[in-house]
């Protein structure tokens, strides 16, 4: 977006499309039922103050846009609307929350499935490589190359499993907390959301085995750090909570997490045995 000399907004090429539902019309606002507009009250978040907002910003005809003002902390309800989205990623990437609250609710992202299921491939195709690099099997018959293609099967299936395990403790706690305290459950489909979206730091898998070195355990001790933190950002901010409730719902999830992995060693589902050094990697 961009200033055209009378106090008002362009639209720019580095507007997001899922912005584009925020816009007001001036002529219609009068029009608009009452219902309909608390209904829309709902639809938006501030990113500085988490404050309902009605809409994003004005169109007054011709291109003209001006972003809306939060009335609670009279900043503007979403910067980003005018942020290009790589200004936008690496703003997600620093764990801001602004860039999270944008993200999350200012937006319209329907890839949660889709990057679940590719992170999880990631992480069965890291498994299954170690796996395989343990193995030194270098028989060339095809009943061996059948084995390690249902290997890498098994090892997705334990990797979604493990994921399952980490949501359902993170649930668990919260439920727990929410009736507890304050007789209310959280919003879980969002949650869930927000946890499959900020999980995307597991794609930086692939790249951590494709140019492999010596630091490559250390590498992927890092990306789990950061693949938590992201899960605990993304916690705080759909929750509008404390860091302490999000961090003991982090610790939660590991610990289910951490009970699941024990399960799988303990039936030999798991790598076990046949490649002891990956859980010594934390991943």
């Amino acid at each position: 977006m961009g200033t055209d000399g009378r106090g008002g907004l362009r639209p720019g090429k580095g507007s997001p499309e899922g912005v584009t539902a925020g816009k007001g019309n001036t002529e219609e606002v009068s029009a608009t039922p009452p219902a309909a507009a608390a209904s829309a009250s709902c639809q938006y978040r501030c990113i500085e103050c988490n404050q309902e907002a009605k809409e994003l910003y004005r169109d007054y005809n011709h291109g003209v846009l001006k972003i809306t003002i939060c009335k609670s902390c009279q900043k503007p309800v979403d910067k980003y609307i005018e942020y290009d989205p790589v200004i936008i990623l690496i703003n997600a990437i620093l764990c801001k929350a602004q860039a999270y609250r944008h993200i999350l609710f200012n937006t319209k992202i329907n890839m949660h499935g889709k990057l679940c299921i590719f992170c999880l491939l990631c992480e069965a195709y890291l498994r299954w490589w170690q796996l395989q690099d343990s193995s030194q099997n270098t028989d060339p018959d095809d009943f061996i190359r059948y084995a390690k293609e249902w290997d890498f099967y098994r090892m997705f299936a334990i990797a979604s499993l493990e994921q399952a395990a980490f949501f359902i403790g993170i649930f668990t706690f919260l439920w727990i907390e929410g009736t507890i305290a304050t007789k209310k459950n959280p919003n879980f489909v969002l949650l869930l959301k927000a946890l499959l979206l900020s999980s995307y730091g597991k794609l930086l898998l692939i790249p951590a085995v494709i140019w492999e070195h010596e630091y490559t355990p250390l590498c992927l001790r890092l990306i789990k750090l950061f693949v938590l933190t992201s899960n605990f950002q993304a916690i705080r901010v759909t929750l509008n909570t404390r860091r302490k409730l999000s961090f003991v719902a982090i610790v939660c999830g590991l610990l289910a997490e951490s009970a699941m992995v024990h399960f799988f060693r303990r039936m030999e589902w798991d790598i076990g045995s046949d490649c002891a050094g990956y859980k010594s990697q934390d991943f």
